[in-house]
């Protein structure tokens, strides 16, 4: 490695690890201050910010059309970007939230207390907008952040980075709260990885499944995140034609590239006869490719065969597999087989079955009536999410403000001395 981006990991990390000390104990009016300053500036600057991406779009135009989707920015992104900074704002501040307190016989007083996780360093590819909702949960959380986007989207999200720079000065906030590794070389990113265990608490990683799985594999610090996005949608026997066809096609059609887009599609066998057909010609009218079963081949010539494969992959793109099953108890032993424990949704009237459903399929969201591009922590009420997690520790689903806070105990004695 380069010893020169040896000493630059090293000044950003120890300078991150000052700032998270700051930021413990910075008060919500300040970091709010910065979020509202950062959001004006974004406004701002969308011309410059436009251009920047620009020239990220055209050095990718080789890119998949799923990679440019999420690379690509334009006004309205650019304006949810300055919403997303407010709404974080707006959302109460975790830091020195209570969320448990009892008194012992002996009459110590005990609190459970949220604070800081610390340090947390986010690797991610393509998506500008992930610079500043990191930065947006990250500085009300009390933890400082280094940043570490794709080479393809350098210039957007170092476009980016300079409006929450401004912001976090005009709050009078350590610039180093928030910082943006400089250099795409992808040293930097096994330094992050193995070489900064003193600096970093976490690691987030947000992008293909090759960069989860060397993330997983070669960090040296907990890692919050998924490997894939395999989110199913069961359509049961008693669910609505109409709001089964509607739901499919946005769970799949809506944004094809993002972890909660639907990749494979249930239809119950007690519905073969009402509902497969309604469903699968929906999904091919908007453009998608479908590949089925053998009795899913035969609604439509337009099906292709699906594969063993074809269970288990997170396509990204306009296509799904599609398969008859026998009932919920098929849908929830398919998703068990094959899923990845991101996201399932199930479309049903009968509420018994729903709760079936719900209560037995172990994934991170299970939705009702409701389409799987609901996964997403700005959806939830969240402000914005740092991405989701499939893990069982710690953190599960959409991380949010409260998902990048750990705790303390503080006691409170009178003198009591343990015999």
């Amino acid at each position: 490695m380069d010893p020169a981006l040896a000493q630059l990991m090293e000044q950003l990390g120890r300078a991150a690890r000052e700032a998270a000390r700051l930021l413990a104990s910075a008060p919500r009016a300040q970091k709010d201050q910065a979020l509202d300053a950062a959001a004006e500036v974004v406004q701002e600057r969308a011309g410059h910010i436009l251009a920047a991406n620009r020239a990220d779009l055209d050095q990718a135009r080789d890119a998949d059309a799923a990679r440019l989707d999420r690379l690509r920015l334009d006004d309205a992104r650019l304006s949810a970007i300055a919403q997303g900074l407010r709404a974080v704002r707006e959302l109460p501040d975790p830091i020195g939230a209570v969320s448990a307190e009892w008194q012992r016989p002996n009459g110590l007083r005990i609190q459970r207390v949220r604070v800081p996780l610390g340090v947390i360093g986010l690797i991610y590819e393509s998506r500008p907008n992930v610079t500043t909702d990191a930065a947006a949960l990250c500085l009300k959380s009390g933890n400082a952040v280094l940043l570490r986007c794709g080479s393809e989207s350098l210039r957007s999200c170092a476009a980016l980075h300079e409006c929450l720079v401004s912001g976090l000065h005009s709050a009078r906030l350590p610039s180093s709260a928030v910082q943006l590794v400089p250099s795409a070389d992808r040293d930097a990113v096994g330094y992050m990885l193995a070489g900064m265990g003193e600096c970093l608490d976490v690691l987030v990683p947000r992008g293909g499944r090759e960069l989860v799985e060397r993330v997983q594999r070669e960090a040296r610090v907990p890692v919050l995140g998924h490997l894939d996005g395999n989110c199913h949608v069961y359509i049961d026997r008693d669910a609505d034609v109409g709001m089964a066809c509607a739901i499919a096609v946005n769970a799949k059609m809506r944004r094809t590239g993002i972890c909660g887009a639907a990749e494979t599609v249930l239809i119950d066998r007690a519905g073969e006869g009402t509902h497969l057909r309604p469903v699968i010609e929906a999904l091919l009218d908007a453009g998608c490719e479908v590949r089925g079963d053998s009795t899913v081949q035969r609604v439509d010539a337009r099906v292709r065969a699906a594969q063993e494969r074809d269970w288990y992959t997170e396509y990204l793109n306009a296509i799904i597999a599609a398969r008859v099953i026998e009932g919920v108890e098929g849908a929830i032993e398919h998703i068990a087989r094959y899923g990845s424990a991101h996201t399932e949704c199930i479309v049903t009237e009968n509420p018994a079955t729903a709760e079936r459903f719900l209560q037995r399929v172990d994934s991170a969201i299970v939705l009702h009536n409701a389409s799987t591009q609901f996964a997403d922590g700005g959806e939830f009420g969240m402000g914005a999410e740092l991405g989701i997690s499939t893990s069982r520790l710690h953190a599960r689903g959409p991380v949010g403000l409260e998902q990048l806070t750990s705790y303390k105990y503080v006691v409170r004695g009178r003198g009591q001395l343990r015999p």
